[in-house]
């Protein structure tokens, strides 16, 4: 075993598993440009009251799995354990509300929880987040969800799409109330963390994995019960929405969001296979305000890309690999060619082994070469270089002109 080891839930990405990873990046930044989004970098430290104000002091995030500590200054500061509060944040003090009626934005990064390791978890992950600020129709949650449905779909990843309402502060603080009582009644069948949550934070119970937990709050009041007219009409709306984009949805009454900041749509992608979340979002209409901005309606979502790399099963076939052997003194001439195939968009290796032609065909083996280039004295005399297919054998010669 090495003397150094990464951190628990801190893990390297590499070969095969970082391949999949950049495909799942890349693929949802090009479905983001479809859909007229602007990247945002955002920093990884935030102070901590971002997360406090936004997130939510009662919530496991703040409580428990916050990365958080002190500068030189005393001041709190913590790794971002998700992006929307940094990109509120981003929005009100660089106040992107004065330059468009609205403003869409995504970002790319590593997230920080203190959680326990599991597959597909982690320490320190990483998302891809989108977040619409400034308009209140619900067409914009729809599409939204279209945009994750045809990116999960295209992906080849099998997934659910659950939506629900969770009301707003008109509609909301009634269900907490029946809720509340509710749970009061099935106290005894609920683990010691939603006893902690049914005071504090009820609606969190309903997001409790624990089976007893689960089946306890099956017959919990349904938000959608006690929607006001507005929240009623909203959610009519994204349905209606929803079917005439052709996305399919189940609806899901006791889907919630871990986080204090939603309102109204909240909606996931869930994989069948994992079960377990793979893009999560929702409306959060009073967050901007919270963070010190004016009243600004948003809606937004984030993906997990370590999970969703662990689904992908097939790669794009990736480009061929061009290893360019020099014999003798030829290395100007081998050096040409390399800059030349370079130069066409091929991926090429120069071999830096000194060795016969046997032992550097083994190398171009074990490198996983598709074509080698054979540059010896007699081709760079001649003007040419041999390409050899590597899986079928054949060769041929290709004529070459460094100076052209």
């Amino acid at each position: 075993m090495p003397e150094f080891q990464s951190v628990r839930g801190f893990h390297d990405l590499l070969g095969e598993d970082l391949r999949k990873f950049r495909h799942v990046s890349q693929h949802l930044r090009e479905k983001l440009k479809l859909y007229n989004f602007e990247e945002v970098v955002l920093p990884v430290v935030e102070y901590l009251e971002v997360f406090q104000r936004s997130i939510g002091e009662v919530t496991d995030i703040v409580q428990k799995e916050m990365f958080a500590f002190k500068d030189q200054k005393g001041r709190w500061l913590a790794l971002r354990p998700e992006g929307t509060a940094g990109a509120v944040r981003a929005y009100v003090q660089n106040r992107l509300y004065a330059l468009k009626p609205h403003v869409k934005l995504f970002y790319e990064g590593p997230m920080f929880r203190h959680e326990r390791p599991q597959a597909g978890r982690y320490r320190q992950f990483h998302q891809i987040g989108a977040e619409v600020f400034g308009s209140i129709d619900p067409l914009v949650d729809a599409e939204i969800i279209q945009l994750v449905y045809e990116f999960l779909s295209e992906l080849g990843v099998p997934s659910v799409i659950e939506i629900n309402s969770i009301g707003c502060r008109v509609c909301r603080p009634a269900y907490r109330v029946a809720l509340k009582e509710y749970l009061e009644g099935v106290s005894e069948h609920l683990c010691q963390v939603c006893l902690d949550r049914k005071d504090r934070n009820p609606l969190r119970v309903l997001d409790c994995k624990v089976p007893t937990c689960k089946e306890a709050v099956r017959g919990a009041p349904k938000m959608v019960d006690f929607l006001c007219q507005d929240c009623t009409e909203h959610y009519a709306k994204l349905k209606e929405y929803l079917q005439l984009l052709s996305v399919p949805y189940r609806e899901n009454p006791y889907l919630v969001r871990g986080l204090d900041y939603y309102t109204k749509t909240v909606f996931e992608a869930v994989s069948p296979e994992l079960d377990m979340t793979l893009v999560a979002g929702g409306r959060y209409d009073y967050l901007v305000e919270e963070l010190g901005g004016p009243p600004t309606p948003a809606v937004g979502f984030a993906a997990g890309l370590e999970r969703l790399s662990l689904l992908v099963k097939e790669l794009p076939r990736e480009e061929p690999l061009y290893m360019v052997l020099p014999f003798g003194d030829v290395m100007d001439y081998a050096l040409a060619v390399v800059k030349s195939l370079r130069s066409e968009g091929k991926r090429v290796e120069l071999s830096y082994k000194r060795a016969g032609l046997k032992k550097q065909l083994e190398l171009a083996n074990r490198l996983g070469v598709s074509y080698v280039v054979l540059v010896g004295e007699e081709e760079k005399a001649g003007g040419f270089y041999l390409l050899k297919d590597m899986e079928t054998g054949q060769q041929v010669r290709v004529e070459f002109n460094p100076a052209l």
